[in-house]
């Protein structure tokens, strides 16, 4: 219960860290373009709700210290605002020159503007920190290819690495799945250029037919009919937990694991199965020590939750536990990537990132209209707060990318034309433009109030999709 409530905290924690920072650089964006045009800021807000902490900030030259900015901190962080004077309603002749509304279109069209273009100002500053201090994983060496599998019918072998996807260069397992997803529920050729052990290059081509439309969770690689390469774990124990049945039967680090009740044990994935799959049965174990073998009887235990329950498998059976773990052996270096770039070559690579990742935001909302992508794929706040925990768990380099993707889609999604958004005023401003007058108020009222609508529709199936996931 302790764990799982500690969990709980820490995802709730990540989450608000990650929505505040892409809310703040979202409203500072309008914040300081609107400083830049003149406009009074009367209140910027960071999330809804009862307000938590407030404070003024300091006057602006002809400013009373009423009249300064108001900063708020808001009970929930699922968005914000920059209040501006003549925003919703008309102002006096003597502040007109600070108002909203009465500044130039190409002014108001910047000042909305700029809160998606901070988001992206922020996923090329985090991308060019994680471009330079390396970005890390593992290089994407195929491990099997199933032989009835459209991999092996386009002629891919095991131990083949996967060079490119599309002509995309592609140095990690990451970055292959990356360019498979640009290709969801499309038709056509993919084409995958690869290097054999002995060096030697290949293209192959595999036909795709609305590949994985609909599809809730797809498994990229696996459908191609790929496995990734798996680097062999001995059972060797690398660990033994004092209290632990392994302990109590005398097995000790560095043991290997030669045989139980007999039957040749292949690797610590075969060990843990047989563990797992009998608790409370006594074994025959022969492991390797001191380069001699030796038989010790073990008995599992059964593996028990945090409430002291039999944690039960997917078929509903008791698992065993002996309280040991593997000894892990150190990836081979070939199978190491880590990709760095100097302080001025990761600038563009940066941008080109923001840039790749901003057209596939937008191809997958154009793929979701036309059915092609499940919209159970759209997530909502509780997702966002268990991947934040996950990556923040995993390192700094994760969570940084994590980050960088959620400010990207913050961005363009920000830009869709849709009232209420501001792509949607930035459409007002366009048509502003075209017809040399504003787009009439009561137009604007009833455009309103059917983006709200169309908002809180996507908000509740993202909860509904998040709540699905838990269950």
């Amino acid at each position: 219960m302790g764990s799982t409530l500690f969990n709980i905290v820490y995802s709730l924690a990540a989450m608000l860290v990650t929505l505040g920072i892409l809310v703040t650089i979202h409203e500072y964006g309008h914040f300081s373009i609107a400083r830049w045009c003149g406009v009074k800021v009367e209140r910027f807000a960071i999330g809804f709700g009862k307000p938590l902490l407030r404070w003024r900030g300091k006057p602006l030259p002809g400013e009373k210290a009423d009249e300064a900015t108001e900063y708020v901190i808001c009970a929930l962080p699922l968005g914000g605002y920059v209040k501006m004077l003549g925003e919703q309603d008309d102002v006096s002749p003597a502040d007109r020159e600070r108002a909203f509304n009465h500044k130039p279109l190409w002014q108001r069209a910047a000042i909305v503007a700029a809160g998606p273009i901070a988001n992206f100002l922020l996923a090329i500053v985090v991308y060019w920190l994680m471009f330079m201090t390396g970005v890390s994983g593992l290089a994407p060496v195929i491990g099997a290819v199933s032989d009835d599998g459209p991999a092996a019918v386009a002629g891919l072998r095991s131990g083949d690495e996967i060079l490119a996807v599309d002509g995309t260069p592609t140095p990690t397992w990451q970055d292959v799945r990356l360019r498979l997803l640009d290709r969801l529920g499309e038709s056509g050729a993919l084409e995958l250029q690869v290097k054999a052990p002995n060096g030697a290059a290949r293209t192959h081509t595999i036909t795709l037919d609305r590949w994985l439309a609909g599809s809730e969770e797809p498994d990229l690689v696996g459908t191609l009919g790929i496995t990734e390469f798996h680097q062999f774990i001995p059972a060797r124990l690398g660990e033994i937990l004092p209290d632990g049945r392994a302990h109590a039967a005398g097995l000790q680090v560095d043991d290997l694991i030669v045989s139980v009740d007999g039957v040749p044990v292949r690797d610590w994935a075969h060990w843990l199965e047989i563990i797992q799959t009998n608790p409370e049965r006594t074994l025959q174990v022969t492991v390797r020590r001191d380069g001699g073998e030796l038989t010790l009887s073990l008995t599992p235990g059964v593996l028990l939750d945090e409430r002291g329950n039999p944690v039960l498998s997917s078929s509903g059976s008791r698992q065993g536990y002996i309280g040991a773990r593997v000894s892990q052996p150190t990836l081979p270096p070939e199978m190491q990537r880590n990709v760095t770039y100097s302080p001025l070559a990761a600038l563009p690579q940066a941008v080109s990132e923001t840039w790749d990742n901003s057209l596939f935001v937008l191809e997958s909302i154009k793929k979701m209209l036309a059915g092609l992508i499940s919209v159970s794929n759209i997530s909502g706040p509780i997702t966002i707060a268990q991947v934040a925990g996950e990556t923040a768990s995993y390192g700094l380099e994760y969570y940084l990318g994590f980050l960088a993707v959620l400010s990207i889609s913050l961005g363009v999604l920000n830009l869709l034309p849709i009232p209420v958004l501001d792509g949607g005023h930035l459409l007002y401003y366009a048509i502003e433009g075209i017809i040399r007058r504003p787009v009439p108020r009561r137009v604007q009222e009833w455009s309103m109030q059917f983006g709200v609508l169309l908002v809180a529709g996507i908000m509740f199936l993202a909860i509904y999709n998040d709540v699905n996931r838990l269950f």
